[in-house]
């Protein structure tokens, strides 16, 4: 399937990199951060809940605090007198929970010090801080208190309770009345949140809590919410969500589940301010992905609804009037998550009813080729994949030039996926880039693929239109040191590589230098080009030997390097017992390089360089034996 003809402006091309997602980026269609619009009002139209003019806190509390934490920092992990210095502590946090959570810094302190909470005085802390939840909610910093309470769930969900704590908690109950469970504070705020819940949704701090309160009741912890949160901290305070999030996914009971169904409801009641609202369509984001899990049903019906409204808004004569959304910043980015949980038959009908005629435009726009990556990324069948493919393809060269790559790298990901139209999209990227004909210039692709330029562009030739392509020069390409490897670059490699038939990416593999391919292997892109070579279950044994090989001499510089030693580590996890002396005995000529270099220390220790030197036989033995090992682990999987 060809692309016709070249047009003049085709020769010499340099494909842009493509717009960067979410930043502003030029081009990219999307708002800068840092815009944030206020904050919404209470519906009844009263001002934010003022916080209690007693929430101030002292240099002497901060310092106190500071300390403490400091002081459990280094103290045993266990022990009584642990367990005494962290109840002392979280009785003080509890007294000044307020002023704590909605200063800047006791409010990182106070996150820190929840991560060392056993479920009781987790409890009185939360307990604490309800009476003014939509004050610290609405805080720029009591909220992240609020996300790193909601966080230490699946350490402290369903935890016993602590003996030693028991008649001190019927002391207190006697005072203040009977302290909430962990649950019930938990479905407490849902209900609270769930009283308001546009106001919630829309106010650029409070958005976060529900954010992680939708997480939490579905018992699921989404990586990109736990990165967002520790992107807000310090770098001491980072380290405590790493703890609180160990696991993706935890146990919760039923309640947490109806409740979760109960919350996602209120999005339908104003499903139109949660599709074009910019803060309240990340909650209702979120919720897709946790409702895709747990409760797919209900993910399908709120998946219904978005898709319903928005197909009966602003009809055209020109197309469907989904296709106006899909060129929107906001009301885009919920249709990509939409895509996204769809099931195989939906995304179908979708496909037909919307998108189907209008790719290769929605590829061409700024914002809306961002949804349609989705629906490639969506999938999953040889019958979505065909029309879809069959539309797509004449424009492969066209959408590069525009500075889209993504959508390409979406389309031979899905065909890398489905195991279809493989072969077709190869020969239609070799025609893109230039270097199909004459067949000479094949041997270059991994350079142009790599660096996203056309063969012209990446040799500096100069072609009149209509002029007979000029063949691969070799002695000008091994001469020509290793362009910047893209991310979508290594991307689009990485996919070629797990095609049923990589020949052709492999042979230019081959036909690097030695420097080319260090290159590729110390780049923080092309590094993961390299671990495709040693994954990809399609690139034989003979054909892997066949382009590492190229790497002898070079093995040194690849320990020395981020990056290149991290693909020396995976080639060494994968050689035979004789490549792996071949690798030691040229690393142990440079012993002492590697031993001051920072990552040729590890690669030493690795490879057990030391033992190598200077017991050959009893390092040959002990190599044997985790061949050996490999090997009967390999027969076992296989």
């Amino acid at each position: 399937m060809g692309l016709g003809p070249r047009s003049p402006n085709k020769a010499g091309r340099r494909f842009p990199a493509g717009g960067k997602r979410g930043r502003g980026a030029k081009g990219s269609g999307r708002p800068r951060p840092g815009r944030q619009r206020p904050s919404s009002s209470p519906p009844d139209g009263s001002s934010e809940p003022a916080l209690d003019a007693h929430s101030h806190l002292s240099s002497e509390a901060l310092g106190y605090f500071r300390r403490a934490l400091s002081a459990l920092k280094e103290a045993p992990e266990t022990g009584e007198e642990r367990e005494l210095m962290v109840h002392n502590v979280l009785k003080e946090v509890e007294a000044q929970a307020l002023a704590l959570a909605t200063h800047r810094t006791g409010s990182e302190i106070m996150q820190e010090l929840l991560g060392f909470s056993p479920l009781k005085p987790l409890c009185r802390v939360w307990a604490a801080l309800r009476s003014s939840l939509r004050s610290v909610a609405c805080h720029r910093c009591g909220v992240h208190v609020l996300q790193s309470a909601l966080l230490q769930l699946p350490r402290l969900l369903g935890s016993p309770a602590q003996e030693e704590e028991e008649d001190l908690e019927e002391e207190e109950n006697g005072k203040d009345g009977p302290l909430e469970t962990l649950e019930e504070l938990v479905l407490g705020l849902a209900s609270e949140v769930c009283d308001d819940f546009p106001f919630y949704c829309g106010d650029i701090h409070a958005s976060f809590v529900v954010r992680t309160l939708l997480q939490v009741l579905g018992g699921t912890l989404l990586e990109s919410e736990r990165t967002r949160h520790r992107g807000s901290q310090s770098p001491d305070a980072q380290r405590v969500p790493a703890r609180e999030c160990k696991r993706t996914d935890f146990e919760v009971p039923e309640t947490f589940l109806n409740c979760l169904q109960d919350l996602s409801s209120c999005f339908l009641k104003d499903i139109a301010v949660f599709i074009t609202d910019k803060i309240s369509s990340f909650c209702l984001q979120v919720a897709l992905q946790v409702l895709h899990r747990k409760l797919p049903q209900f993910c399908a019906h709120v998946c219904s609804a978005v898709i319903s409204y928005l197909s009966s808004r602003n009809p055209s004569a020109d197309g469907s009037p989904l296709l106006l959304f899909l060129r929107d910043q906001t009301s885009s980015r919920l249709l990509e998550q939409v895509l996204l949980v769809l099931e195989p038959l939906r995304l179908q009908s979708l496909f037909e009813d919307h998108f189907q005629g209008q790719l290769q435009a929605l590829a061409a726009h700024p914002i809306a080729n961002f949804p349609l990556q989705r629906l490639l990324d969506a999938v999953t069948t040889p019958e979505l994949l065909s029309p879809v493919f069959e539309e797509l393809s004449p424009a492969l060269e066209a959408v590069l030039a525009q500075g889209h790559p993504g959508v390409v790298i979406a389309l031979v990901g899905a065909c890398r996926r489905v195991g279809a139209h493989q072969a077709q999209v190869l020969q239609l990227l070799l025609e893109a880039f230039h270097c199909a004909e004459p067949s000479s210039r094949q041997v270059a692709c991994v350079p142009l693929f790599a660096t996203l330029m056309a063969y012209e562009v990446y040799y500096g030739l100069l072609e009149e239109e209509g002029a007979v392509p000029a063949e691969h020069q070799v002695d000008v390409a091994t001469a020509r040191a290793l362009g910047d490897v893209t991310v979508l670059g290594s991307l689009l490699l990485q996919h070629l590589l797990h095609f049923s038939s990589p020949g052709i990416i492999l042979q230019s593999l081959c036909a690097l230098t030695g420097p080319q391919l260090l290159t590729l292997a110390q780049s923080p892109a092309g590094s993961h080009v390299l671990d495709a070579v040693l994954s990809s279950p399609s690139v034989t044994r003979k054909q892997r030997r066949r382009v590492l090989k190229t790497l002898k001499g070079q093995y040194v510089a690849l320990a020395c390097s981020r990056h290149g030693s991290r693909v020396l580590d995976a080639i060494w996890s994968g050689a035979a017992l004789g490549a792996r002396k071949e690798i030691a005995t040229e690393l142990g000529e440079r012993n002492q390089e590697l031993m001051r270099d920072p990552f040729g220390h590890h690669v030493a220790r690795n490879v057990a360089l030391t033992t190598f030197l200077k017991r050959r036989e009893a390092w040959e033995q002990q190599q044997g034996a985790v061949a050996k090992r490999r090997r009967a682990l390999n027969s076992i999987l296989e």
